[in-house]
């Protein structure tokens, strides 16, 4: 897989940029030089493996057991996190383009066919651009008539951007502890993005939750929010805690995808297709260069080649010129002649 950068460079994007813009808009200088810096913090992050290969089937996400029960598939990116943020970041907004784009409009499902939870979703949104928030925004709120629920897990609701939050419909919100000025803020705002329910005070009940317990509001039959409701969680079913590692090997070997992302294939890319072409086009022209220049050449040394043996002509034109001055060259112009004309001797 050839480096991002490279192939952006390599497809002559600055030298052509007056032609991409009759397509695309103007493209500037400035602003292929930081298309260039932005793919590089990717490609430092390792964005080359993000767009290998084998690339990850969204099917393999949606399988069941026997019994026809969904199945939980975990993505271990905790190095991606802490290492490569806009990769995990880039990888996340890819995932949820290709769920809106590749399945099919199901309306309102009793079940979801698909259910995302994006952890430490703040780093979805750390210094990106306003026009990425819209796409993922416009992403999220529309994917709903796609059978697939998305939540967002991180330590406050102000981590993700008023536009997208409004499109959540459910939310579940533990604990915030309020000991600055900051922090009551952020428990005001908080409170204020529930749907308000007479009997619970949500601003003072952030603060008071206990362990298994949370605030809580709903999309109704109608899709619309419900009252915020105070209750408990229940505890859940399987243990808290990472696996071991023994534990992590024995289920990566009962699954049923096993093996099937654990080798990176080289395919021959687009780039490296384009690039061969280009060089065959440039390899036929620079035959036809040398082809037209051996034929000038010899067209050159054949009208040289001629102009030679006209002199010579003229030279015995000019000699028998002279010697027809006296008598012997006018015996040896009849004797040449003669022989030529096949005359007497």
């Amino acid at each position: 897989m050839k480096k991002v950068t490279t192939i952006l460079t390599n497809t002559g994007m600055g030298e052509h940029r007056k032609e991409l813009s009759n397509e695309y808009g103007n493209i500037s200088s400035a602003s292929v030089g930081a298309i260039q810096r932005r793919l590089l913090i990717l490609e430092e992050q390792g964005a080359e493996h993000l767009f290998g290969e084998p690339a990850l089937r969204l099917e393999d996400l949606m399988i069941t057991d026997f019994s026809g029960n969904g199945v939980v598939s975990i993505m271990d990116v905790t190095q991606l996190i802490h290492d490569s943020p806009r990769v995990y970041a880039s990888f996340l907004i890819w995932l949820m383009a290709e769920l809106f784009e590749q399945l099919p409009e199901v309306g309102n499902p009793e079940k979801p066919v698909m259910v995302l939870f994006f952890d430490e979703a703040h780093l979805l949104f750390e210094g990106v651009p306003k026009a990425l928030v819209d796409k993922i925004e416009q992403v999220v709120r529309l994917i709903r008539s796609k059978g697939v629920g998305v939540y967002f897990i991180t330590q406050s609701p102000l981590d993700i951007p008023t536009d997208i939050l409004g499109q959540l419909g459910a939310k579940v919100q533990h604990a915030l502890r309020a000991f600055t000025p900051k922090d009551r803020k952020a428990v005001k705002v908080v409170a204020d993005t529930f749907r308000q329910n007479p009997e619970v005070d949500t601003e003072t009940a952030i603060t008071q939750l206990g362990t298994g317990e949370a605030l809580v509001s709903v999309l109704d039959e109608k899709g619309a929010p419900t009252p915020v409701e105070r209750i408990l969680i229940r505890p859940p079913g399987s243990r808290i805690g990472p696996l071991t590692d023994a534990e992590r090997q024995e289920i990566l070997k009962r699954s049923p995808l096993k093996g099937r992302y654990d080798q990176e294939i080289d395919r021959e890319s687009a780039y490296e297709m384009l690039k061969a072409k280009a060089e065959e086009a440039r390899m036929e022209a620079a035959e036809r260069a040398r082809a037209e220049q051996e034929k000038a050449e010899k067209a050159a040394a054949r009208k040289s080649g001629g102009s030679r043996r006209q002199s010579v002509w003229e030279a015995m034109a000019k000699s028998v010129a002279r010697s027809m001055g006296s008598s012997i060259g006018r015996q040896i112009v009849r004797g040449v002649l003669g022989s030529l004309l096949g005359g007497r001797k």
